[in-house]
């Protein structure tokens, strides 16, 4: 509760006009329209290779459209993020993304920016509590039903299954769940015997996994909601991982993918985080111009296993 109060007085402090301190790296294009767009983008974290995959794309597609780009790592820290907004907005950026710490979290720092005349961009997460300009994300539901048919492909339809859980409050954990959760009914013989957040984090997936074996010592299936989580969960499983324990991912990471050629990985839910930077980019420059945007922008997902991963791997 008291995390959340500092987090809507921040947004509120936003809406005065303050300014608050938020670092990070700059990408500049060359055109003559750099001067005349600047950008801010938020990112959750960088401590993860899939949101460097997405900082590239954003930044690749800005210096193509000769913007000004200013990326920050919120670091996952919700408060910090709604500071790097507030940043934002007092630099006079034409548009702002974030990809959000906490779905909630962000709300009040967004309204902020929407009263200060400042389109905002969520890219991979959606916001809750307050109108964007656009939403540009993979279907997460959807990805989550993909990787329950995956697991219980691989698993024979039958055995014990671990779930290992993303950043709560996040709405990219809590749509990959569900959609996990509608899929895996589907099979009466798989049974779900543990669920535990590990914060879309390797090491906190290795921790996490550690413990869920020595207390479920039967488990025969492990669905990650990230990548990170499920090398993670390798490690953890040693020899038994990809074997006698059965694990599906999330995100199509280059490390993940690696894993699905090494056996130790069965599958995982590839997402296209270039793209999603660089759609994100899009319609930022779009709605800084006063264009109009749709409302929602949907990148498809695939399931890569060891038939496939030759076609993502080489991309």
């Amino acid at each position: 509760m008291k995390r959340t109060i500092t987090v809507i007085a921040a947004g509120a402090a936003l809406a005065l006009g303050l300014t608050a301190c938020g670092s990070g790296s700059s990408s500049e294009g060359s055109g003559a329209a750099a001067g005349d767009i600047k950008l801010g983008m938020s990112v959750s974290t960088l401590n993860n290779p899939y949101f460097v995959q997405l900082r590239k794309g954003a930044e690749d597609e800005a210096k193509k459209q000769g913007v000004a780009l200013t990326v920050t790592d919120a670091q996952n820290d919700a408060s910090q993020q709604v500071n790097q907004i507030q940043n934002f907005a007092s630099q006079s950026m034409k548009a702002i993304i974030i990809n959000p710490v906490d779905s909630d979290a962000a709300g009040p720092a967004v309204k902020a920016a929407e009263r200060s005349k400042i389109p905002v961009i969520a890219v991979d997460r959606v916001v809750n509590g307050a109108t964007v300009a656009q939403t540009v994300a993979s279907d997460n539901v959807a990805g989550g039903k993909l990787a329950a048919q995956e697991l219980a492909k691989q698993m024979g339809e039958k055995g014990k299954v671990a779930v290992l859980q993303g950043v709560p409050g996040t709405s990219a954990s809590r749509d990959r769940g569900q959609g996990f959760t509608e899929g895996i009914k589907a099979y009466p013989d798989i049974q779900v015997v543990a669920q535990q957040p590990a914060d879309f984090d390797r090491t906190k997936g290795l921790d996490v996994m550690t413990n869920l074996v020595q207390s479920n010592p039967g488990i025969t299936g492990v669905f990650a909601e990230n990548d990170e989580m499920a090398l993670g969960a390798i490690k953890a499983l040693g020899a038994k991982a990809g074997k006698e324990v059965k694990i599906v991912g999330f995100d199509g990471t280059p490390d993940g993918l690696k894993a699905i050629e090494a056996g130790t990985l069965n599958a995982s839910i590839a997402q296209q985080p270039q793209l999603l930077g660089q759609q994100a980019v899009q319609g930022a420059v779009k709605a800084a111009k006063g264009e109009k945007i749709e409302a929602t922008v949907a990148v498809p997902v695939k399931a890569v296993n060891k038939d496939n991963v030759a076609e993502f791997a080489g991309s």
